[in-house]
């Protein structure tokens, strides 16, 4: 379980995330959803430390993650960025880097097993040898996924995942997330644009609007009044072949 407690946040004297709290349980897949600039990404990197809440809290597990060591907010945090840098570090190396917390004496049996089962998972075992710098921003996508999930940790924060990837790949990346999250019993925490992909597989979903916490819930907190509200814009909700749909205009 994760819970945020309260966080606020400003870049000088302009203020981006204002009393932020909500808690999601292990397992849940939970939607960060907002206009740009309404303070999701800022949110998610004051939850792992590389930014630091003015204000407030996280707890996972009951522990503050402000008080764990390096070795342990990374055995229990994984985050995946926007953007990630290329460089000409092979495809398993770079996987490989995400079993470091658990490394005591060198490279195990184990980590190379895990590593190779994850590459598979994420259809990217062909590739184990190609240099990062070679790879498109859709398959990069993938292998910094298969980095974080080798890090098994209790929560997995991603930021705009598939915004990368074609259709199809975006469908099968968010399947993979939430299969992981439920087998492994992982909490994450996804940044998305697209309502649709948030629909189909998350669980929560927690609205920002101008930095603060507008709404959260299930399935039955997005309604066309949260969408005008949120984004500004016409939308409305329906099921189509037993699956809610986001419809906007």
């Amino acid at each position: 379980m994760i819970q945020i407690q309260h966080i606020s946040f400003s870049y000088g004297k302009k203020t981006v995330l204002s009393d932020v709290s909500f808690q999601a349980e292990a397992g849940q897949c939970v939607a960060i959803l907002g206009n740009n600039g309404a303070g999701k990404s800022t949110l998610i990197t004051c939850l792992n430390r590389i930014r630091q809440p003015g204000t407030g809290q996280v707890l996972i597990d009951g522990r503050p993650v402000r008080r764990m060591s390096r070795r342990e907010l990374a055995q229990n945090v994984a985050y995946v960025a926007q953007k990630n840098e290329m460089s000409q570090i092979t495809v398993f190396d770079c996987v490989l880097l995400g079993r470091r917390p658990y490394m005591k004496w060198g490279v195990s049996r184990e980590d190379v097993r895990l590593c190779q089962a994850m590459l598979e998972r994420v259809g990217m075992e062909t590739f184990q040898l190609r240099n990062l710098d070679e790879m498109s921003g859709g398959e990069l996508q993938k292998v910094m996924l298969a980095r974080a999930l080798v890090q098994e940790p209790k929560v997995l924060l991603l930021d705009e995942p598939t915004s990368s990837l074609d259709p199809k790949n975006q469908y099968e990346m968010m399947a993979l997330v939430r299969e992981v999250a439920r087998e492994k019993r992982i909490t994450v925490l996804v940044v998305i644009h697209d309502l649709n992909l948030a629909m189909r597989f998350c669980d929560r979903f927690f609205f920002l609007k101008n930095g603060a916490g507008y709404c959260y819930g299930d399935s039955q907190v997005v309604t066309g009044d949260v969408i005008r509200q949120v984004y500004g814009i016409q939308g409305k909700t329906a099921v189509i072949d037993g699956k809610n749909v986001v419809i906007i205009g």
